[in-house]
């Protein structure tokens, strides 16, 4: 190819054909440099699509100049092979990223709900019989479930735009009336109305009826694998929480004032975008039970990015050996290609905590 013809691609198209370049050279003779040498780039786009493929993650950075004295000089290391990374890997390695940074912001949430309940306590009550002056946020703890839903009823007739809800299970059978009514009530003022369920529920016959008849009073209802916490949010202006988010029974938050909801309905959007919309899955995920250790090991060195002789040599089996496994994982899964089975098992928890093969 010509240094002309090269010069008229975009950046992205620069970077795509030295990827492609990369992938069809021998990794032993796969150096950078000698790529784009070959494609013509100048020194800046050379830069720019190192830059662009390290940060899809489709190669491994470059590494740092060398700092000892006898160290090769830093042309010679860029003369050196390139790591390439496989698509699919890249795409998995994404997800399992962006699914460390949500279980990170769900315990940065867990702690600071922890410390919100202990102002709500005895630190607040001081404050108040001190006469000391009200902040713009108000909290309250309530133990009584009576309680709780006299301040959903009143929220009913006090939001004006929106109000957002996730359940980490099934509604209670007595309180399935009250809602549908609170969402005509909703409906009919022009409130929107989103709903998160846990993907688990719409195989409960009593919730997948519920949730059809939420869905044609206009509710927006979507579905995750994982659902954190019980939560009400209205109006950026008023918020009802579980003081602890792992037992159903443990007693509610009352949050009143912009400062304190919009950080929880940050974590509501995040959570909100990752989910599926209603409808849009006909069967639950398989959950992977079928599974051997073999099997498990195998799926979990291919997330890691691990190609198959290595897998082989790590679990002293042949290469023949490997694919029958792997074939097998992704029967178990439901997935059409290895990518797939990357994401399902990532998706419904065959990755936590496992740490790199």
């Amino acid at each position: 190819m010509s240094k002309h013809a090269t010069g008229t691609r975009t950046g992205s198209e620069q970077a795509l054909a030295v990827y492609l370049e990369l992938r069809a050279r021998p990794a032993s003779a796969t150096a950078f440099d000698d790529v784009a040498d070959g494609l013509g780039l100048s020194a800046d786009d050379r830069l720019r699509c190192r830059a662009e493929l390290a940060t899809l993650g489709l190669i491994d950075p470059a590494p740092d100049a060398p700092s000892a004295p006898d160290a090769p000089s830093a042309l010679e290391t860029t003369r050196s092979p390139q790591a390439v990374v496989e698509p699919d890997i890249a795409l998995v390695r994404l997800l399992q990223h962006e699914r460390d940074r949500l279980e990170h912001r769900l315990a940065e949430t867990s702690r600071a709900q922890a410390t919100l309940a202990t102002l709500a306590g005895p630190f607040l009550r001081a404050a108040r019989a001190g006469a000391a002056p009200r902040s713009e946020i108000d909290v309250e703890v309530v133990a009584d479930p009576a309680r709780v839903r006299q301040e959903l009823a009143a929220l009913t007739d006090a939001v004006r735009t929106s109000v957002h809800s996730m359940h980490t299970g099934s509604v209670r059978r007595e309180d399935l009336a009250a809602e549908l009514a609170r969402d005509r009530a909703l409906g009919g003022r022009g409130v929107r109305v989103h709903a998160m369920y846990s993907r688990r529920i719409s195989s409960v016959p009593d919730m997948a009826q519920h949730l059809e008849e939420r869905v044609a009073l206009g509710v927006e209802i979507r579905l995750s694998p994982v659902v954190p916490m019980n939560m009400v949010l209205a109006d950026e202006n008023f918020a009802l929480l579980p003081t602890d988010p792992h037992d159903p029974d443990s007693a509610t938050i009352l949050a009143r004032g912009p400062g304190l909801v919009r950080s929880y309905l940050a974590l509501y959007t995040y959570c909100w975008q990752a989910a599926g919309r209603y409808g849009d899955v006909d069967k639950p995920e398989r959950g992977g039970d079928g599974l051997s250790e073999q099997q498990r090991a195998a799926l979990r060195m291919l997330a890691a990015g691990i190609k198959d002789e290595q897998i082989a040599k790590n679990l002293g089996v042949s290469l023949r050996t490997v694919s029958r496994l792997l074939s097998e994982v992704m029967h178990e899964l439901g997935a059409a290609s290895r990518f797939e089975a990357g994401v399902k098992a990532a998706r419904i928890g065959l990755l936590d905590g496992e740490g790199d093969a």
